[in-house]
């Protein structure tokens, strides 16, 4: 028996373009060096195919500087992949792009048609129920669209709040399994994880709530000792990835992939 919240056989991502340097970013703590996200991402790359799974390597898009961070573009279920419509106007292109390689993959492609918006970093599938966090990318227009597609294949979705400032619902979450989600104390604090048992990111280490549990491997962004020993020790085998120039632009780990 496997559980579709971290057990995959599968993940899509993109290489970095060399227009990265123009990506989005809520506040300027740096230009991004094309060469080190080159080499952390392809770090992160190998990781994921050491658990087995194949991975799906997508060409830069140089038209969008921001296309390395896929996961904004669809939500992948085991049995159907639903398009995004990103809150970012420079980003809504990109998934015109990621349409024709997940309909190479899927029977059923769903696609948020709009006026509201979704992006997949404010999506959280846990082993009960889908939360969307509602932030400046995600509004409640796009979450009740998503919530009537996702109905079609039984899936309960809540809606919840990303903290003020913070870019994504995933931004201060991840899934750990099923039932354990990694989060920050300011977003749990919120109450919208009743009810699931919880980690908390260390003190001032905020960054590494987004992490991926990708089947036997937690990717952690590096540089947060403290997260990362706490989760050796609950039992997790933690691979530590340097995400210095994706945090210039808002990314983490989750980011980089769709994962199905």
């Amino acid at each position: 028996m496997t559980d579709p919240t971290y057990e995959f056989t599968r993940a899509v991502t993109r290489r970095p373009a060399a227009s990265i340097v123009n990506g989005l970013r809520a506040e300027d703590i740096g230009t991004p060096d094309l060469a080190q996200m080159e080499a952390a991402h392809a770090h992160y790359v190998a990781t994921l195919k050491q658990t087995g799974a194949e991975v799906i390597e997508l060409p830069a898009l140089e038209a969008y500087p921001d296309s390395v961070f896929v996961e904004d573009t669809a939500l992948c279920l085991p049995k159907v992949a639903v398009l995004m419509r990103p809150g970012a106007p420079s980003r809504m292109g990109e998934v015109a792009e990621m349409a024709p390689t997940l309909g190479t993959l899927y029977d059923e492609l769903r696609q948020i048609e709009g006026p509201g918006h979704v992006e997949g970093g404010d999506i959280l599938v846990t082993g009960r129920e889908i939360l969307v966090g509602r932030s400046d990318r995600t509004d409640a227009e796009g979450v009740a669209e998503l919530s009537r597609i996702v109905s079609d294949w039984g899936y309960s979705l809540r809606e919840v709040f990303t903290p003020p400032g913070v870019l994504h619902f995933k931004t201060d979450c991840s899934l750990l399994d099923g039932d354990t989600i990694l989060s920050t104390k300011r977003l749990d604090a919120s109450g919208c994880f009743e009810g699931y048992r919880v980690l908390h990111t260390a003190e001032g280490e905020e960054a590494a709530a987004n992490s991926i549990r990708f089947n036997n491997f937690l990717l952690c962004p590096a540089g947060f000792p403290r997260t990362a020993e706490m989760l050796t020790n609950a039992g997790f085998e933690v691979v530590e990835i340097n995400n210095s120039e994706c945090a210039k632009l808002d990314g983490g780990m989750s980011c980089l992939s769709l994962r199905f």
